[in-house]
């Protein structure tokens, strides 16, 4: 259980393209451990925006929902992730769903350990620390776009240039699906707009 939930991750951030191998050829990813991840990184994020200083964080915590915050780590997951195995599916990529969910859960890894003690760091900062804060921040950005560059080369067996071009278009596949789900969504407020405007006509007539 511990070789699963804590040596594994920690070993993946620093030899990733060893580890990632294992996790396609060997079994050692578990989903169990990506999704536990997954709950880590919503949690750092509602902690960064809810609680890191004052000097750093320009949201208001009256306006904050933390149910928001959980469908903006969550839903950007599993897009990537369906957008990502539609697009290597019709490029000849070997890695499956799971395989591909493995990989982006466990690249998240370094935003969990680099955001939480950042957040409390910044309760005790002074203004001309911050740039650190901001430093580690982007060094966790970096390294979780690292890691998912390796995992998704690996678990695809594609090469550095094809990966790149596979990761932008999965980028552009979400945009196209955000923006489809936005014009049905806005299509069917308005059609039920329409017939909620007819049955009240009907009513104030009779």
């Amino acid at each position: 259980m511990r070789q699963d939930f804590i040596k594994f991750p920690l070993h993946l951030i620093v030899h990733p393209f060893d580890s990632f191998w294992d996790m396609k050829y060997e079994g050692k990813g578990k989903l169990r451990v990506t999704l536990t991840i997954l709950l880590l990184v919503v949690i750092s994020m509602i902690l960064k925006n809810q609680f890191a200083g004052f000097l750093v964080n320009y949201n208001d915590p009256r306006q904050l929902n933390s149910i928001t915050q959980l469908f903006t780590v969550i839903f950007p997951f599993f897009l990537w992730c369906l957008s990502n195995w539609a697009i290597t599916t019709l490029m000849d990529g070997e890695g499956k769903f799971k395989e591909i969910m493995m990989a982006t859960g466990y690249a998240l890894v370094p935003i969990v350990i680099i955001y939480t003690p950042m957040v409390v760091a910044s309760r005790f900062m002074a203004e001309e620390e911050t740039a650190f804060y901001y430093l580690m921040m982007s060094v966790a950005s970096i390294w979780f776009i690292a890691l998912l560059f390796v995992g998704i080369m690996t678990v695809h067996q594609y090469t550095v240039l094809k990966t790149i071009v596979t990761m932008l278009l999965t980028v552009v596949v979400m945009g196209i699906v955000v923006f489809l789900g936005t014009l049905v969504l806005s299509m069917i407020q308005q059609i039920t707009e329409f017939f909620i405007n007819i049955y009240r006509e009907l009513i104030f007539r009779t």
